[in-house]
């Protein structure tokens, strides 16, 4: 038993290495990796606390003795120690997102804004709840349109104080473009909460997947979303006038593509007349150049994904294709307020495109472009409270609400 405890502490320190140091570029492990990494990175605290009492276990039976039971000993703690420094280094979070929003707070807004700099601790223990709020209702499953079979769907979060000519948030779930890597049912939940919670209505989108779909389908579906938001969403107390776009991964990369290619008439082919602008977009750890002109890319894995499931050509096939379903090639003077997330551990997308990418889009556009550097995020951190997330989560919403201010003056 001494024996199968110490492998256990080789294994605690492995998971702990992941969180420091995730895979990059094997396109086999970069998935494991960045599975291991996000859950045990977001959820140290807990993790911490499961191994304590497991080694109490062992210690309390007597089974922890000899060289390898100390030195099994000190490899646990070794993790715990590592991983309590990365939880709570999601403070510098905090630090980020202060310099994003106190600059464009107003007096008056210092009170909102003040509630939100101390965490809730249920939140943090209880990951999840912040999926969840009385003040909240959830409308599932309206029928946006059907096509080639597909009844496709959207949801929509309201206060149910009946909010009327409310900002609208429009959320693009994330998820490799592929069947059974994500849905509008588990991402952007906290934050479409949090923002109804505000009183703005949200809405989140399916649309077509891989295998199934093939690019450009997918930004046509949102793009056809956003006209039916926008024919359709006073009836649930939204405003038509003023819509921010955000999602994650390749939520990110269609919410930056819809935000950027408004009205490109490749991409809304039959409702060409209809309007696709947003007042915004808030892309998380998106991907932003396809062609990976600029060779930032670290992962293989995408280039594969591409080749075989999403567009099924490669870049010499079919390069125009690549270049149409890449937000760098649109970006313009005129593009919306953009803050753009991304975190310095994501082993999935690029930190170094998602840098490009805002300082090309910061030269160009006439309009607010900020960059936000999550100081150990692994891809997918948003999901559920950690005090890492919930710190970007109020910052995002605080600064989105000033976006709107902004507007409406």
């Amino acid at each position: 038993m001494t024996l199968f405890f110490f492998i256990l502490s080789l294994v605690s320190v492995g998971f702990t290495i992941n969180v420091m140091r995730p895979l990059y570029q094997h396109p086999k492990w970069i998935v494991p990796s960045f599975l291991f990494g996000w859950l045990v990175g977001e959820l140290a605290i807990h993790i911490v606390i499961a191994q304590l009492f497991m080694v109490s276990w062992f210690v309390f039976f007597g089974v922890v003795d000899g060289f390898f039971g100390a030195t099994g000993i000190v490899a646990f703690f070794a993790s715990w120690m590592m991983l309590a420094y990365h939880y709570f280094s999601g403070y510098k979070a905090k630090v980020l997102m202060d310099r994003i929003v106190i600059p464009h707070r107003k007096k008056e807004d210092l009170s909102a804004w003040s509630r939100h700099i101390e965490l809730d601790m249920t939140r943090l223990l209880l990951p999840f709840s912040s999926w969840k709020s009385d003040q909240v209702e959830v409308i599932k499953n309206i029928v946006y349109q059907e096509v080639d079979n597909f009844r496709l769907k959207l949801d929509i979060r309201r206060n149910r104080s009946l909010p009327q000519n409310a900002p609208v948030l429009f959320q693009i779930h994330g998820g490799a473009w592929t069947h059974g890597y994500g849905s509008k049912n588990e991402q952007g939940v906290p934050l479409t909460v949090e923002m109804a919670k505000r009183g703005w209505v949200c809405v989140s989108i399916d649309y077509r997947l891989c295998p199934d779909a093939s690019f450009p389908d997918h930004i046509i579906d949102c793009k056809k979303a956003l006209v039916w938001v926008k024919e359709h969403i006073r009836e649930y107390g939204g405003n038509p006038d003023y819509i921010v776009v955000t999602g994650g991964s390749a939520g990110g990369h269609l919410s930056s593509l819809l935000a950027l290619s408004a009205n490109v008439p490749e991409l809304q082919p039959d409702f060409e007349d209809k309007d696709t602008s947003v007042q915004g977009c808030i892309p998380y750890y998106g991907i932003y150049d396809l062609l990976d002109q600029n060779k930032l890319q670290l992962s293989l894995a995408l280039e594969i994904i591409l080749r075989k499931k999403i567009i099924k050509q490669t870049k010499q096939e079919n390069e125009n294709l690549y270049r149409l379903m890449s937000p760098m090639t649109h970006i313009n003077k005129d593009a919306p307020p953009f803050l753009i997330i991304h975190g310095d551990k994501d082993s999935l997308t690029s930190l170094g495109e998602a840098q490009y990418f805002a300082s090309r889009l910061d030269e160009i556009s006439t309009n607010m472009v900020e960059f936000a550097e999550i100081t150990g995020a692994q891809h997918a951190f948003d999901i559920f409270s950690s005090v890492r997330s919930d710190y970007v989560l109020f910052g995002v919403a605080e600064r989105m609400c000033q976006w709107h201010r902004d507007f409406e003056e």
